[in-house]
């Protein structure tokens, strides 16, 4: 029982991800969140401001399974994604534009997710494409090896930044249509290295940049995202 009191203790301050100013919820409430990273002060919640007004793409339906080669400094990720089950989730043209080259894992929470897609790996935070709608409705849950979008608290607020589950996160699931049962919508899993995820989840974290934790300490680079057409 203090065991599992210890963990959801941890659990709970890690998936709020904020720094003080802001109150930190139950592991059971709806209210939990892997929120979007921002480059903020001390005294702020670590989210993902609106940082461009330009409109979303058009839906990713290209296909209803697209497969996608994330590649590492640890190795390379293959990534199927499901375009049918979210076609507004913009993922997708974020890698052909090559967004995600040269960018990083700002986040690891071994026991959760981690988390990346946002930040240059001099934790520049990068310009985003206007957000798109929560599709975390669509069915899929954030089991092991699943990727989704990571977001702030308002449940349509995603834009580029994702996280890979290293656990069956349950309470990220969809709920209901509302802020505190949205979840976080899940768009595809890991087919090919889930042994690089387990090393990347292993890395050692502490500060860096201007977030104070949960930050790798040795650099983990996304050198590209590749759709495989």
């Amino acid at each position: 029982l203090i065991g599992l009191l210890l963990t959801a203790s941890m659990v709970t301050l890690l998936l709020f991800s904020t720094w003080n100013a802001a109150p930190v919820p139950n592991t059971s409430s709806a209210t939990n969140r892997v929120t979007a990273t921002s480059a903020v002060t001390s005294s702020e919640t670590l989210i993902e401001p609106i940082t461009s007004s330009k409109p979303q793409d058009e839906p990713m339906t290209t296909s209803d399974i697209v497969n996608v080669t994330m590649t590492t400094n640890f190795g390379a990720i293959e990534l199927e994604l499901y375009a049918d089950k979210a076609p507004l989730t913009n993922f997708i043209t974020y890698a052909d534009e090559g967004f995600y080259n040269d960018t990083i894992f700002h986040r690891v929470i071994d026991g959760f997710m981690i988390q990346g897609g946002g930040f240059t790996d001099e934790f520049v935070q990068k310009e985003t494409k206007g957000h798109v709608q929560n599709e975390a409705d669509n069915g899929l849950t954030n089991a092991v090896g699943t990727i989704a979008m990571a977001r702030t608290p308002d449940p349509h607020s995603a834009t580029a930044q994702f996280f890979i589950n290293v656990a069956d996160n349950d309470f990220l699931n969809f709920r209901s249509a509302d802020n505190a049962g949205y979840g976080y919508a899940v768009f595809g899993k890991v087919i090919g290295g889930m042994d690089v995820v387990d090393k990347i989840k292993a890395v050692p974290t502490g500060p860096g940049g201007p977030m104070p934790t949960d930050v790798p300490q040795e650099t983990v680079s996304i050198t590209a995202v590749t759709v495989n057409r």
